[in-house]
């Protein structure tokens, strides 16, 4: 079963899981505003895909963030600790099965392609 992390009320997140419901694949939500996301879990996805593809420093909470707390973003460790406490910095929705990512952020198209072999 795939895993879909996010916060409910991000527009991404809210599209994907929609396309996800209408093409009839079973998922399981996991909110981690709500719940938090371990560190671990954190650093498995930063091996998968590296860091700078998971952290948005495009996002509202990044800019919002201290300037020294984000120059002393320059390796994984120091992002896994940044995105465990700002939850909202992490890219969503991440889908994951079997503890690997198969999809970051909302494509239709990648979405066809991943999930309608």
């Amino acid at each position: 079963m795939y895993i879909l992390y996010g916060i409910p009320n991000c527009d991404s997140v809210k599209k994907a899981r929609v396309w996800l419901d209408s093409n009839n694949i079973s998922y399981e939500f996991y909110d981690y505003k709500k719940s938090g996301i371990s560190k671990q879990r954190l650093k498995a996805w930063c091996s998968q895909i590296g860091w700078e593809n998971l952290m948005n420093k495009k996002s509202a909470t990044w800019r919002e963030l201290d300037e020294t707390v984000q120059q002393a973003v320059t390796g994984m460790s120091k992002a896994v600790e940044i995105m465990a406490e700002y939850t909202s910095i992490i890219k969503r929705p991440v889908i994951e099965q079997n503890g690997k990512i198969v999809m970051l952020r909302f494509d239709e198209e990648a979405y066809r392609k991943i999930f309608l072999q």
